[in-house]
């Protein structure tokens, strides 16, 4: 079976949702609906990031993102993992800005990071920039699914998580349209437990075209 995903705003990747909206959410969808969850930007962008600007958030902003091993790093995986626990989401998501790049320091944070947190979920990275001998040296010692566009770089894991932002490939990110073309060459690099994200202006329409490619959802 394959996972379609799509939301109609990126509001998540600035702030978590409150715990009360997370169980709203989940009470009014259907039991066999998975939710995933993009962790905390606190995370995974440092405070310099363009995406804080509409959030106020508390701590020493010096100590954020990149996975740094700081008091404001880990409360903020405790909220996100929170908001899975009550979504029932198995899968969290990790993106990192293209200033996260593969150095000794980052590595180092990262290794640090994931060996200090539960593996209570599945966890997905989606890096940037990175070449994909590092990504999968580092998906293979921290246990992690390779998340990427497989028109921009095709996965180096097993397991798949394709996020999809826009132009395959070109420069108009999240105002692009999928073609039919597009849609049936996504469902080439699709294995039988592969999740699609549609992440565009157009995202809700390029996702229920794209599942009329795939065969009928088993009952349960």
């Amino acid at each position: 079976m394959k996972n379609i995903d799509s939301w109609k705003s990126r509001k998540h990747s600035i702030n978590q949702p409150r715990e009360k909206t997370a169980q709203e959410w989940r009470e009014k969808a259907p039991d066999t609906f998975e939710f995933t969850v993009k962790a905390w930007q606190v995370i995974t962008h440092p405070a310099s990031s363009p995406t804080y600007r509409r959030v106020s958030i508390m701590g020493e902003k010096d100590n954020f993102g990149f996975f740094r091993p700081t008091k404001e790093v880990f409360n903020a995986f405790e909220t996100t993992a929170r908001i899975a626990r009550i979504l029932r989401a198995r899968i969290i998501i990790f993106q990192t800005p293209a200033m996260f790049n593969p150095t000794h320091e980052h590595v180092e944070n990262m290794k640090d990071f994931f060996s200090s947190i539960k593996k209570e979920f599945v966890y997905v990275w989606e890096s940037r920039g990175w070449l994909s001998d590092d990504v999968k040296d580092i998906c293979e010692e921290l246990h992690l699914i390779d998340g990427t566009d497989p028109f921009r770089r095709l996965p180096v894991t097993e397991k798949t998580y394709f996020r999809l932002h826009g132009s395959p490939p070109g420069k108009h990110m999240y105002s692009y349209a999928y073609t039919d073309a597009d849609l049936e060459k996504i469902l080439t690099f699709c294995k039988d437990d592969t999740y699609v994200l549609f992440n565009t202006m157009t995202m809700g329409e390029d996702a229920l075209r794209f599942q009329t490619l795939l065969k009928p959802y088993p009952k349960k």
